[in-house]
């Protein structure tokens, strides 16, 4: 889409030149959101693909810069100490519904920074307990869990002029095990629900709910629940108005399919 309102186009190529972002400037990586609707009040762009940020730095950890694509993300061959990463990844690109031309372009920095409660990389870096390194505008930077970043529907903590700079990983979770299901209310409808279990080494569990609430939700429990069990601990950690509400799923529909998934997750993991 033509934005008939932007009258600068800043290419950066230093940190140097983010000083210019303020409340009439929308940052652009990939752009499919951006260039997806009008922008009414937006008359700066300011391109961060310039900065030529590495997209994924294997170490003893993960890092994923924010202007990583879904595509490059999905196409990555990952050591064979993380084993579950690679179907995680792609179950996670998958709940985007894109077509493979949007995963091309599509970032994980801009999925996670537009708020949605459907949005994948949000699901995926939270569920590894991702940290957001987020470059301020004095020059210096702080430290978000992904989880906590985003508030609400297209709502973070981000604060004006920050950007989102990577998600770093510790090695200990891309090493655990992972279940992951996702339900939709039609075969290729928007993510109603996505539920995904990790297992540690020390047998605790972990269980994000993202898509189906309006904020990801963690529940972090000192082993695998039964079963029968997930539903009322779902009940407990989640308040009623955290359910989220639109077109492509009810409130009360969301609670039920997630409490099910959580419980299938559970039954894999024990």
């Amino acid at each position: 889409m033509d934005l008939n309102t932007v009258r600068e186009v800043v290419r950066a190529r230093t940190r140097d030149d983010l000083s210019v972002i303020d409340a009439d400037t929308a940052l652009v990586a990939g752009g499919t959101w951006v260039f997806s609707e009008p922008q009414v009040g937006v008359h700066r762009l300011v391109d961060l693909t310039g900065l030529g940020w590495e997209p994924v730095v294997v170490g003893e950890g993960l890092e994923i810069a924010a202007t990583c694509t879904v595509d490059t993300l999905r196409r990555m061959s990952w050591p064979p100490r993380w084993p579950d990463l690679e179907s995680l990844v792609a179950l996670c690109s998958d709940a985007l519904l894109a077509s493979f031309k949007v995963q091309q372009f599509a970032t994980v920095g801009g999925n996670i920074a537009l708020g949605l409660p459907a949005g994948s990389m949000t699901s995926l870096c939270s569920a590894l307990d991702g940290v957001a390194v987020i470059w301020t505008p004095d020059g210096h930077e702080r430290r978000v869990p992904v989880a906590t970043l985003v508030t609400g529907p297209q709502r973070t903590s981000l604060a004006p002029g920050e950007v989102i700079r990577s998600i770093d990983i510790d090695d200990a979770v891309l090493r655990s095990r992972f279940a992951c299901r996702r339900m939709s209310l039609a075969p290729r409808g928007r993510s109603g629900a996505v539920v995904i279990g990790r297992r540690d080494a020390d047998g605790s569990c972990v269980l994000t709910v993202t898509a189906s609430t309006r904020r990801p939700h963690q529940l972090r429990l000192e082993a695998v629940p039964h079963a029968e069990d997930v539903a009322a601990l779902l009940d407990t950690a989640i308040p009623a108005d955290q359910w989220y509400d639109d077109v492509h799923g009810a409130p009360d529909w969301r609670r039920h399919v997630s409490a099910v998934l959580a419980q299938e997750i559970c039954e894999e993991l024990s």
